[in-house]
């Protein structure tokens, strides 16, 4: 599963044992994206190359202290094979589309420190 992947890569790196601790996905990782299914103010983006899905993004709508909405990227993955040809990249593009209907005013991200590849 990809989400399992995503941890096994980001865990080992400076920060990432604790991003796994705080922030990271709970096992069992399906009942989670499940959930994502019927929430108004989540949504699960799969990225595919010819109808195989390589990447996903989950993105929350998050209600801020002014009563404003700022889209929070929770997870963003895609397998190294497929990188480097625009998975992420449309991904991204889905994530802007989620966050401009729920009237966010920006899209908030965690990146680990040093992860140069999820910074750009």
């Amino acid at each position: 599963m990809l989400v399992a992947s995503a941890i096994e890569e980001k865990a080992p790196q400076r920060g990432g044992e604790l991003w796994r601790l705080r922030e990271g996905p709970v096992e069992p990782f399906a009942d989670g994206l499940r959930a994502v299914r019927t929430a108004d103010d989540a949504a699960l983006i799969v990225g595919c190359i010819d109808d195989v899905v390589v990447g996903y993004g989950l993105v929350r709508a998050e209600r801020l202290h002014d009563g404003s909405r700022l889209a929070v990227l929770e997870q963003i993955y895609v397998q190294p094979e497929a990188r480097g040809v625009g998975v992420g990249e449309s991904i991204m593009g889905e994530v802007e589309a989620f966050a401009q209907s729920q009237g966010c005013i920006g899209i908030d991200s965690l990146a680990l420190p040093g992860d140069r590849a999820t910074k750009n």
